[in-house]
């Protein structure tokens, strides 16, 4: 999709969020979300510095992941302060949708599934193998089911997230402010899938 469908899809005219943005290569101009509609493969933005001081008690980092967008959205309580491309399970290793808290974050860890594969920066959210880390980027699906992000995002990532932080998969399209309902209505959707496929 064109990234000139992404913006008009996001609506990126009229968004709340007027902060500006910090592109991997320098300071942007235009809010996150308009310039996550046309980031390039491996590329992000991330937030005004001011707003990664905000207390982390009273507002919550949250990770919202788009499958048909390919990007990963970074919510400061309701509030986008980050956002990058990613590449999610290509067709037959489907990344799964679903509310994940992250399990376990390790700075650099090997894959003990495909041949002792690099996964630095790596949050996991399933025990069976799915994890964001940094990795190999092309801008379409193309993993093993694991979330692959710029190697400076998830470095970034990694230094503001705990294990518990909520990870959001989702198969709908993102846009600035996250819907506190997100939360219950992927993991009741997860839920729903999980059953159909015991019932199979």
């Amino acid at each position: 999709m064109k990234a000139i469908a992404f913006a008009a899809l996001l609506g990126v005219t009229s968004l709340g969020f007027t902060g500006s943005a910090w592109a991997d290569e320098g300071p942007a101009t235009a809010t996150i979300a308009q310039a996550a509609a046309v980031l390039a493969p491996n590329k992000y933005v991330w937030g005004d510095p001011q707003m990664m001081a905000v207390d982390p008690v009273q507002q919550p980092v949250t990770v919202v992941v788009s499958l048909p967008m390919q990007r990963a959205f970074v919510y400061r309580g309701d509030t986008l302060i980050a956002a990058a491309s990613v590449s999610t399970g290509k067709d037959g290793k489907d990344t799964p949708i679903g509310v994940f808290p992250i399990l376990q974050k390790r700075e650099m860890h090997r894959s003990n599934l495909y041949n002792d594969a690099p996964m630095p920066f790596m949050q996991r959210l399933t025990w069976d193998g799915v994890a964001l880390h940094a990795g190999n980027n092309p801008g379409f699906p193309d993993s093993h089911g694991c979330i692959r992000l710029p190697t400076g995002f998830a470095k970034k990532l990694f230094s503001v997230t705990s294990v518990g932080t909520n990870v959001i998969v989702t198969d709908q399209m993102v846009g600035d402010h996250i819907d506190p309902a997100m939360l219950e209505t992927e993991a009741s959707r997860a839920n729903e899938a999980q059953l159909a496929s015991l019932e199979r």
